[in-house]
């Protein structure tokens, strides 16, 4: 639109500018006044004349970026002046030159990346508006400031969105609930993500956010009634303690109080934790900051009662994005639960203005400054890929912006953050990806887990590799981080193809010496024997090891058995008749009257305990079984001495439960094992593979225990088995 030359625009504009710089003079920032004041007139002049669809100067949108950017986020003159210049490219005739030679490089650089985005991330042309985030975030990570100032621009634009057509509020409102919104708060500024939420709340939920909204303004003087009785007694110990801080309420805000209904699935009467408290204190030192928080959380606790599940030390253990703070829970008067955040001016400023405030205090203070860095890594990582479909791209940058993370251990005690549904897969590849290119497993607090076990916070994490593992496809469905996808996703591309091929025609010269001729597709019964024998799931698996050499196909093993088809695996033997009459076997049990209890199974050379039952049976329990203790205390009476009798013809079932990672020939040797002792033989054997982890149970016919823990031995030496044990069921 052309300007009217409506009266008093220019002063407008000047008061806006006089109230930027006032804030950036009370900054801790150099004075660098002049090329600020250089770049406002610059801006003023480019967009002379246009306004914005809500009818005021163009000029006031980056006066009012410049404004968060400056006193909201607390950035520098250099992303100030950006601010008020990064939309002169984009709507008139300057060029990135033009800035680059009146305001230098740095100036020119952030322009060009906040140019490169002026769009939306979707729209009509979906793919040409990934690929502009693509090279946005490429900016990104070469300058994290053009992230901060775009959050600044957005958050703007939503302010002022009720000037757009219902069809742009959507759009722009979607767009900035999945991306902006996740981003604000990985780059670890949680008012303006809170803000953007809300926003994008009304717009997307309008009749939902005006009813919360009602609610909580009906209720405000009720609210701040409790919250002046519950505030008084602490602010009464602080100040008796000599703390300079700042006390004040905390209410939920409204989308946060929408998003517990939904997830909970509670009416709003039922959100318990819409009023809180923030108590922000100025350290007595930089040493005493974390010891300062935790004394003021005593002098809490002394006061209300802490719930015990809802204290949350983010002081010891920062969030991914930097923030830090104790939380805690107590139940305040009327029986109403409060928290309490406890944060030094320090955490308060990071956990506002993110970025920035690590900048500030890094001289003083030991900050989480590294996990930003950490995740800039992961983003590096992922625009290394040339090969990377842009939508593709946008969907795997979403997945760095977790809004939730858990804390795991390596064996040696180290911690690592990773996001919330992370799989034992994923931590592999935050570890290194060496470790995840030969994963088969994971020992998650000493028990054994397959690929996919989805780690809690808290799990102590050991990773399990063979050289012969390798990423297969069904692997990206066990992964949920950017880094270990694109792992995946490279191995796959570069390396499958390869190694197939070669498999491949190892596989049918062998044949061919046996005088089977492949001439396109091997035969359906050829297919079969191959993965029956090599415990592989499909024939693209087992060509892709035989290239690899992991499997390496003879002549002489293939013509073994592909001349057997559909080979039994599971062998069933007769079955004995034991416990017959013991008049001509000296002292022991009494076959007659007697059973064997099915709880535990006894067999000769366990220690075994007798119990008279109510039709005069004699049942036998292993010592140590639940359910004989269980009659040991109710039934005293009933105890009957027991022992074992010998005899040499008799066996006994005893079951086994192996696991361990999934191989050729696994199969072959724990049969091979078996077989080769005397005095035991397999009644029924059965094997599940799952993500790279077999479980197989074995009913053994055993003549005593000694039989059974020779058998265990043997199998416990078997490569990859990692756990064997008896179990009482047949």
């Amino acid at each position: 639109m052309v300007d009217n030359g409506i009266p008093n625009e220019t002063e407008r504009a000047d008061q806006a500018f006089r109230q930027l710089m006032d804030d950036y003079l009370a900054s801790s920032h150099g004075k660098k006044v002049e090329i600020i004041t250089k770049a406002y007139h610059f801006a003023l002049n480019a967009h002379r004349g246009i306004r914005r669809l809500s009818g005021e100067p163009y000029i006031m949108h980056p006066l009012a970026v410049a404004q968060i950017v400056c006193k909201d986020i607390g950035l520098g003159s250099s992303s100030i002046c950006a601010a008020l210049l990064h939309d002169v490219v984009e709507d008139t005739d300057y060029t990135i030159e033009d800035i680059q030679g009146l305001f230098g490089d740095k100036i020119a650089q952030l322009v060009d990346g906040l140019t490169k985005i002026s769009g939306g991330v979707f729209g009509e042309h979906a793919s040409e508006q990934a690929e502009n985030f693509r090279k946005f975030i490429i900016t990104m990570s070469e300058d994290v400031r053009v992230a901060l100032i775009k959050m600044a621009d957005r958050l703007h634009n939503m302010r002022t969105l009720s000037a757009q057509p219902k069809n742009k509020q959507y759009k722009i409102a979607g767009e900035t609930e999945y991306i902006y919104a996740p981003l604000a708060h990985r780059l670890g500024l949680s008012a303006i993500k809170t803000e953007l939420e809300n926003l994008c709340f009304k717009y997307n939920h309008p009749q939902e956010y005006q009813e919360i909204e009602s609610r909580l303004e009906a209720e405000r003087d009720e609210r701040m009634r409790l919250y002046g009785r519950f505030a008084q007694p602490i602010r009464a110990m602080l100040d008796q303690q000599g703390y300079t801080y700042t006390m004040k309420e905390r209410i939920k805000s409204v989308y946060s109080i929408w998003m517990k209904m939904q997830n909970k699935h509670v009416t709003y009467n039922e959100v318990y934790d819409i009023l809180g408290a923030r108590i922000v204190f100025e350290p007595k030192s930089p040493a005493e900051e974390k010891l300062d928080c935790w004394q003021i959380y005593n002098l809490i606790t002394q006061i209300y009662r802490p719930h015990p599940e809802r204290t949350r030390d983010w002081i010891s253990t920062p969030k991914a994005n930097g923030y830090e703070a104790l939380h805690v829970t107590v139940m305040g008067p009327e029986g109403k639960w409060i928290e309490v955040q406890i944060r030094s001016r320090r955490m308060d400023d990071v956990a506002e203005k993110g970025l920035a405030a690590h900048w500030l205090y890094k001289k003083d203070y030991d900050s989480s400054e590294s996990k930003i860095d950490e995740w800039l890594g992961t983003v590096k990582e992922l625009l290394k890929n040339p090969d990377s479909d842009a939508m593709q791209f946008l969907d795997d940058f979403k997945l760095t912006l977790f809004d939730s993370e858990i804390f795991v251990f390596t064996p040696a005690g180290d911690m690592k953050t990773i996001p919330s549904g992370s799989t034992a897969l994923d931590f592999a590849f935050v570890i290194h990806s060496k470790l995840g290119m030969h994963c088969i497993g994971a020992k998650v607090n000493n028990q054994l887990r397959e690929l996919s076990y989805v780690l809690e916070s808290g799990d102590q994490v050991e990773i399990l590799t063979a050289q012969h593992a390798h990423p297969e496809k069904e692997w990206l469905d066990y992964v949920t981080t950017p880094k270990a996808k694109e792992r995946i996703k490279a191995y796959l591309n570069q390396s499958v193809g390869h190694y197939r091929q070669e498999g491949d025609k190892l596989l049918r010269a062998e044949l061919e010496k046996l005088g089977i001729h492949v001439k396109q597709n091997y035969s359906s019964d050829v297919e079969q024997s191959l993965l029956s024998h090599y415990h592989v799931r499909d024939l693209d698996n087992l060509l892709i090891q035989i290239g690899e050499g992991h499997i390496k196909p003879t002549s002489d093993e293939l013509s073994g058995f592909l001349k057997i088809k559909n080979k039994v695996l599971s062998v069933r033997y007769w079955l004995p008749s034991f416990l017959q009459s013991s008049k001509d076997q000296g002292k022991g049990l009494v076959a007659e009257d007697h059973i064997l209890a099915d709880c535990c199974k006894p067999i000769p050379g366990d220690d075994i305990i007798g119990f008279i039952d109510e039709v005069g049976q004699i049942v036998i329990h292993k010592r140590d079984c639940r359910e004989a203790a269980r009659i040991k205390a109710e039934q005293g009476l009933r105890i009957v001495d027991a022992d074992w009798t010998y005899t040499s013809d008799h066996h006994f079932n005893a079951t086994l439960e192996v696991r361990g990672i999934d191989r050729p020939r696994m199969l072959l040797d724990i049969v091979s094992a078996v077989s080769d002792r005397k005095g035991a033989d397999i009644k029924t054997l059965t094997i599940d593979t799952h993500d790279g982890i077999f479980q197989a149970k074995i009913v053994l016919y055993v003549r005593h225990t000694d039989d059974l823990k020779a058998v265990r031995k043997e199998i416990a030496d078997i490569p990859d088995v990692k756990h064997i044990t008896r179990i009482n069921e047949a």
